[in-house]
């Protein structure tokens, strides 16, 4: 499995790293069954997260036709502002993305003026490709119209935006869709790693690699398979 995960300027680092590290690891407990890479719509080049002004590097082209995992992560602060003020409402701690609040929205709408939704849309469109978010990321794709119609989660705090674009929101930790997976909170980066690893290389890999990293998965992956509860 080739994962290539998305930057654009103003992503949360910590959607990016913490699945890069459980699918680089799974990588080495398969002996190379997981490739990973981060990739950009410009392709090579510097990308300036929205906390702190750290800075990580793409390597290649988002290229969908060279990838079998697609993952989007979300927006956080203010683009390599590293001493600016938070504004009301933005995430202040660098713990949490994806909100509509502070300047969010400003970074989503930069990163829906370049070449991003339309590799997207390509990801989405091919059936062979899964396509991951962690917190807002599913919001960049909602927002560019690429979810309506289909089941997700992300921040808590964006609940309302998935929705408005017609996507049915399932407050849960990790949400299987069929090739969408998503996860919600910034830590759920972790979760939706190891799941990932679990749905496509096996469960003895994913709990190799979550002994590697002390790391107890929580909740319950949704997906829609089996009975409807009845009210509780």
């Amino acid at each position: 499995m080739h994962a290539q995960l998305v930057l654009f300027d103003g992503f949360d680092p910590l959607d990016v790293i913490a699945p890069y590290e459980v699918l680089y690891a799974g990588g080495l407990a398969s002996g190379g069954a997981v490739t990973v890479e981060l990739v950009s719509a410009e392709g090579p080049r510097e990308v300036v997260s929205g906390i702190g002004g750290l800075t990580l590097r793409a390597t290649a082209h988002l290229a969908p036709e060279r990838a079998d995992l697609v993952l989007v992560p979300g927006a956080a602060g203010r683009v390599g502002e590293a001493d600016a003020e938070p504004a009301d409402g933005e995430n202040a701690g660098g713990t949490g993305d994806a909100t509509a609040d502070g300047s969010i929205r400003p970074v989503l709408a930069r990163a829906a003026e370049t070449a991003l939704p339309r590799l997207l849309k390509a990801a989405m469109d091919d059936a062979r490709v899964t396509v991951a978010t962690v917190c807002g990321g599913s919001l960049v794709l909602a927002l560019a119209g690429l979810l309506e119609g289909r089941r997700a989660t992300t921040h808590h705090q964006g609940t309302d935006l998935l929705e408005a674009a017609g996507v049915t929101a399932v407050a849960a930790r990790v949400v299987d869709d069929g090739n969408l997976v998503t996860g919600a909170g910034v830590t759920s980066g972790l979760d939706l790693g190891l799941y990932l690893l679990e749905r496509e290389i096996g469960p003895q890999v994913a709990h190799a690699v979550e002994q590697l990293f002390a790391h107890e998965r929580r909740g319950v992956v949704w997906s829609d398979r089996g009975p409807a509860p009845v009210a509780l």
